[in-house]
C-alpha cells in the first residue's frame, strides 16, 4: 500500500477533546450489547468538525464515535449528530433490504446506536462500524497508478448515483429536510449569511473583512439562471460529497463507506456532482494565495487529473438515464464554487476576530476572493454572461 494510501486507523492519536471514558463504558455495558466493555479510546486526528473517536473493546472489534463538541454551540443547525445517524440508518436499512440491488446500495457504515443523553459524555453522540480502507486526502492521489486512481474516481460516481437515485420517501426520510427547490434557499440563506461576513472587523488592523468579488452580481446572475429542478426530482444531498469523505477497500478499487453526512439534507443531486468533480473546473496557476501556493487542488491545464471528466460525467448520466453532457452543470459547479468561498469568508471571518482555530487562518482573508472569482470564471467559460449592472 503507498504511503498515500493511508488507512484511516494510522490517523488516530491521543484523545485532545476529553470524554469520560468511564461514563462511557457504564452506558455501552448498560444499552449496547454489540460492543464488550472496556472500550479504550483514542481520538482521529482531523477531519471533522464533530469530535470523532475510534474505539477498540474488549473483543478488539474497532467502532468509531461521533459527538458534538463540548460547549455552546454557535449554530443550531451545525454539528447534528442525529441526522447522521438518521441517515446513516436510514440507508443502512435501504442497504439490507433483500429487494435492493448491489448497483442500488449506497456505501454506509453502520450505524450501532444514537445517544442523545448528554449526561453520558457530555453531548450527544452515535456509534457506528469502523471501516478498515484507504482514504485519500489528495484528489490527485499521487504515487496510485493509473489505472487504480481511474477506477476509484469512477467508483465514487457509482456511489453517488446510487444516492442520487434514491426517493427520500421511500426510506421514511420526506420530512428530513425542506421540500422546496434547493438552490434558491441556498442562495437565500448563504447570501445573507456572506453579507454578515463580510462586516466582521479585524481586531489588529481594524479593516472589513470585505465582499467576495462581484458578489452582487453574481447572486443576482444565480437567481435568475435557476435550473429546473423538476428534471431530477428531490432527492437526497450528501453536502460535501468528495474524495477524502470515502473509504475504498484496503486493496480492491470501490467505495465501502461515505462519511461525514453533517451537511446531508434534501435537494439536487447536481450539487454532489458538481462538488466531486469540482477540482476539473480549478486552474491551479489562477487559484494562488498570496504566497505563490494554490488554495485549491485543481486539475484544469495541468497532468494531474486522476481520470477523465467526460468518462466520469457520461456514466453519471448512464446510471442515472439521463442525456449526457447535462446542461445545468455550468451553474451547478460555479454555484458549489460560490458556496464554498462563502465558507471560506467565513473562517476569514473568525480570524478577523481571532477565534479560528486553523494554523492556516491568517491566510484565508486572501483565499476566499480568488475562489468566488473562479466561480464567476467558470460560468463565463460555460458561455454564460454575468451582467455589470445587475443588482441584488
Amino acid at each position: 500500500m503507498s504511503a498515500v494510501s493511508k488507512k484511516i486507523g494510522g490517523e488516530i492519536g491521543e484523545v485532545r477533546a476529553s470524554i469520560d471514558i468511564a461514563s462511557l463504558n457504564a452506558y455501552i455495558e448498560r444499552d449496547v450489547p454489540a460492543i464488550r466493555v472496556p472500550v479504550t479510546v483514542k481520538q482521529f486526528k482531523f477531519g471533522q468538525s464533530n469530535p470523532t473517536y475510534f474505539l477498540t473493546d474488549a473483543s478488539n472489534t474497532k467502532w468509531v464515535l461521533r459527538k458534538k463538541p463540548a460547549g455552546k454551540l454557535i449554530s443550531n443547525t451545525a454539528h447534528q449528530v442525529e441526522r447522521e445517524y438518521t441517515i446513516l440508518r436510514a440507508l443502512h436499512k435501504h442497504n439490507q433490504n433483500p429487494a435492493t440491488t448491489p448497483a442500488q446500495r449506497v456505501p454506509v457504515p453502520e450505524p450501532v446506536v444514537l445517544c442523545e443523553d448528554s449526561a453520558v459524555v457530555g453531548t450527544p453522540f452515535y456509534i457506528m462500524e469502523y471501516l478498515d480502507g484507504r482514504i485519500f486526502t489528495d484528489p490527485r492521489m499521487p504515487g496510485v497508478k493509473p489505472e487504480t486512481r481511474r477506477e476509484c474516481w469512477l467508483s465514487a460516481i457509482r456511489s453517488l448515483t446510487a444516492l442520487s437515485s434514491l426517493d427520500p420517501a421511500t426510506l421514511g426520510l420526506s420530512s428530513f429536510g425542506p421540500n422546496t427547490p434547493y438552490f434558491p434557499r441556498q442562495i437565500k440563506s448563504l447570501a445573507r449569511v456572506s453579507l454578515a461576513q463580510a462586516e466582521a472587523v479585524d481586531i489588529e488592523t481594524n479593516r472589513k473583512t470585505g465582499m467576495i468579488p462581484d458578489f452582487e452580481e453574481m447572486v443576482a446572475w444565480y437567481r435568475t439562471h435557476l435550473p429546473d429542478e423538476s428534471k431530477t426530482g428531490l432527492r437526497i444531498v450528501h453536502g460535501d460529497y468528495k474524495l477524502d469523505n470515502m473509504v475504498f477497500h484496503p486493496t480492491e478499487n470501490r467505495v465501502i463507506g461515505i462519511l461525514d453526512w453533517e451537511l446531508c439534507t434534501l435537494g439536487s443531486p447536481l450539487a454532489d456532482l458538481a462538488n466531486l468533480t469540482q477540482p476539473w473546473h480549478v486552474d491551479p496557476s489562477i487559484a494562488k494565495g498570496t504566497e505563490g501556493v494554490s488554495v485549491l487542488t485543481g486539475f484544469k491545464n495541468s497532468s494531474d487529473a486522476p481520470a477523465n471528466l467526460e468518462e466520469l460525467e457520461r456514466e453519471y448520466c448512464r446510471l442515472t438515464k439521463q442525456p449526457y453532457p447535462i446542461p445545468e452543470m455550468v451553474f451547478a459547479r460555479s454555484w458549489m464554487l460560490f458556496r464554498l468561498a462563502i465558507i471560506v469568508q467565513g473562517i476569514a471571518a473568525r480570524y478577523a476576530r481571532r477565534q479560528a482555530s486553523s494554523e492556516r487562518a491568517s491566510l484565508y482573508p486572501a483565499m476566499f476572493p480568488i475562489v468566488g472569482k473562479l466561480a464567476r470564471l467558470t460560468l463565463e467559460e460555460g458561455g454564460e454572461k454575468i451582467g455589470s449592472k445587475a443588482k441584488l
